[in-house]
């Protein structure tokens, strides 16, 4: 699976002085530099190179200051990173090509040009604000059959921690979670029930999905203890 790709690459990437996340706004994952604004950089990973790969990185492209293709090693050294036409498009289009051994080492097959990219800068600036807000890594890169973690759904989930015990008004969670106004309003999810004016309940949508991603409260997290 894809996913077996993401931890090799993240690694490449880290060392180049990134912070990676994966499966962030589409991508499979997205770097940034510790500058002011970050450099942006793009992976998109699949088991081989193939055209499939090349056209996920163009619809991602605009909004990247470097795209990069990552698959797998081919055994036998006939896949298409041995392939001087497809290595010779992807320096036409501006995309670095990494290629991961069996033993999970990343090799460099094309470097990305250094000359600017066109950017799509409404589409760049909401990768970089959902990177930002996430907490940590909880996405591995290529995942496709499990609902991503993003900001959103971490932030409703330290929601419905909060309520887990019992009602809790608004103002008191929104002390941990700023946009807790908003998130228990539209209830997306649909894990929680108004009870009455500023105060709301968890429901069992809402347990269950505590269950699927335990949490540590907001009690836990304000004296130091942590949830079994």
């Amino acid at each position: 699976m894809e996913t077996a790709l993401y931890l090799p690459v993240k690694r490449f990437l880290e060392k180049l002085g990134f912070t990676v996340k994966g499966e962030v706004g589409g991508c499979d994952l997205v770097a940034l530099s510790g500058d002011d604004p970050p450099v942006v950089v793009i992976g998109e990973l699949k088991l081989s190179f193939n055209l499939e790969l090349i056209l996920q990185a163009v619809d991602r492209a605009g909004a990247a200051d470097e795209v990069w293709l990552a698959a797998r090693l081919s055994t036998r050294g006939k896949g298409r990173e041995s392939d001087a036409r497809y290595r010779n498009l992807c320096r036409r289009l501006g995309f670095g090509m990494l290629a991961v051994t069996n033993t999970g080492d990343v090799e460099v097959i094309v470097k990305p040009p250094t000359a600017a990219p066109r950017r799509n800068q409404k589409k760049r600036s909401r990768l970089i604000a959902e990177h930002q807000k996430r907490r940590g890594d909880p996405a591995k890169g290529g995942s496709t059959r499990a609902p991503i973690m993003t900001a959103y759904r971490q932030q409703a989930l330290a929601c419905a921690s909060a309520l887990a015990q019992g009602p809790r008004r608004v103002r008191d969670i929104r002390v941990e979670v700023p946009d807790a106004g908003k998130i228990l309003l539209n209830n997306v999810y649909g894990w929680f029930d108004r009870a009455e004016r500023g105060i709301y309940v968890l429901t069992d949508a809402g347990h269950a999905a505590l269950k699927r991603w335990p949490q540590q409260s907001l009690d836990e997290r304000a004296t130091g203890n942590r949830a079994p």
